[in-house]
């Protein structure tokens, strides 16, 4: 076998012990995401690992470059209705001295935090200061952009904008499109790795959690680490939402399945 194929095997255990993401099944892939670093640094992937040994702020570079970060506004129509419309309601009574507090995990640019914090001011249940949403991500360089809240008008986050959105919830720019202060107000972002069990436990307890099209990157063993994080996190009773594609029917039996004719979801504790 190669050299460069033994480092490439390396590499991809070190990121899956580290972060759960497992590209141990797709070396090109990760080959291919990383070979601009490798030149940039004149190291061979064999080299690179023990690189990040002695540098590990390597680490935040490596992750924003494996990492993939499709979002977009308004994402998964159905689910986000069902949200609105029958989850939301079951916590109007939520106060600034008792909140709603919703994670979002792997937030990516801040797309999905910011759609629920658009969806919380228009349903009209909640005053201001009731509703705290933490949004996450292992790429801190995403975060940084989340944070800011700007949107250039030609991205493709907005490919599934409602056309009454852009003013209720946006300030325009010009080029760009920047999400009002008073839903930024609602989001504190956080640079978190799923697989770190001991940063999830200090965020406290949630109501709600979504964690969407994240777990297709991971293997069994980690999707099952981090279901158990989530049902930790979760009140009695909390709400987890993943994508339409993901499942956790015997990952993780402790949660009852919501079944819609569009949609499906899960509720802790039932």
């Amino acid at each position: 076998m190669p050299i460069k194929t033994f480092g490439l095997k390396d590499l991809a255990e070190k990121i899956y012990r580290r972060s759960g993401i497992d590209y141990n099944n797709s070396l090109s892939n990760l080959e291919s995401k990383i070979a601009n670093r490798l030149e940039e640094l004149g190291l061979s992937c064999w080299e690179y690992c023990g690189y990040l040994e002695i540098e590990p702020e390597e680490w935040n570079v490596l992750f924003e470059l494996i990492t993939i970060n499709e979002t977009y506004f308004f994402r998964e129509e159905n689910l986000l209705k069902e949200f609105k419309e029958v989850v939301l309601p079951i916590y109007s009574n939520r106060t600034p001295q008792n909140p709603l507090r919703i994670w979002s995990a792997a937030c990516s640019t801040g797309e999905e935090p910011y759609t629920l914090g658009m969806l919380i001011e228009d349903c009209g249940l909640f005053e201001e200061g009731a509703v705290h949403i933490i949004a996450s991500d292992i790429n801190k360089k995403v975060l940084r952009k989340a944070e800011n809240g700007i949107y250039s008008k030609k991205s493709l986050s907005f490919r599934r904008m409602p056309d009454d959105a852009y003013e209720k919830f946006f300030d325009d720019l010009g080029e760009d499109y920047k999400v009002k202060d008073s839903i930024m107000n609602m989001v504190q972002f956080r640079n978190i790795n799923l697989m770190d069990e001991s940063i999830i436990r200090d965020l406290g307890k949630f109501d709600i959690i979504f964690c969407r099209n994240v777990l297709i990157y991971f293997d069994t063993l980690a999707i099952k680490s981090i279901i158990q994080s989530f049902y930790n996190a979760l009140d009695n009773r909390g709400y987890l939402f993943l994508g339409h594609a993901e499942t956790i029917n015997g990952i993780n039996d402790n949660f009852k399945t919501i079944y819609t004719p569009s949609v499906f979801y899960y509720v802790k504790g039932a």
